[in-house]
C-alpha cells in the first residue's frame, strides 16, 4: 500500500536526486571532459561526436528542469533514452559492476528504472510547473 501522505514527498526526494545527478554528470562533462574530449570519447565507442553535445545540453538541461519540478515527468521520460545508451555503449562491455575499470553497467541502469519511475509517479512535492496534473 503506498502512504498517500507522504508518497509525494518520496517523489520529490528521487525527482531531486535525479535532477542532481543528471546536472553533476552533464557538468562533469562540460567542466572537466570538456566539450571537446567529450565528443571525442563519444567518437571512439563509434557514436556520432555531436551526440556528445547534445548529451550535455540533456543532462544540464533535463537535471535543470527535475531540480525544479518544471515538466519532470516529461524530462524523466526523455532522458531515459540517454540513459539507455550509456549502459549500453559506454558501461556494458565494462561488465556489472560499476566499481569495475571503465564503470559497468549497474548504475546507469539503475538510473533507467529510476527515471522511469519518476516518469510514471510523477513531479511530487514542490514541483514548480508540472505540465499535467493527475486526475482525483
Amino acid at each position: 500500500m503506498i502512504d498517500s501522505r507522504t508518497a509525494p514527498y518520496a517523489a520529490f526526494v528521487l525527482r531531486l536526486s535525479l535532477g542532481v545527478m543528471f546536472l553533476a554528470h552533464g557538468l562533469t562533462k562540460l567542466f572537466v571532459f570538456t566539450p571537446a574530449g567529450t565528443a571525442q570519447y563519444f567518437a571512439s565507442l563509434g557514436l556520432p561526436a555531436p551526440l556528445a553535445y547534445l548529451t550535455m545540453l540533456a543532462e544540464i538541461g533535463g537535471g535543470v528542469l527535475l531540480i525544479l519540478g518544471i515538466a519532470g515527468r516529461q524530462a524523466a521520460a526523455l532522458l531515459v533514452p540517454l540513459l539507455l545508451g550509456a549502459t549500453i555503449f559506454g558501461h556494458a562491455h565494462n561488465g556489472w559492476s560499476f566499481t569495475n575499470q571503465g564503470g559497468g553497467w549497474e548504475y546507469p541502469a539503475f538510473l533507467v528504472v529510476a527515471a522511469l519511475t519518476v516518469a510514471l509517479l510523477g513531479d511530487g512535492a514542490f514541483a514548480l510547473k508540472p505540465l499535467a496534473r493527475t486526475a482525483k
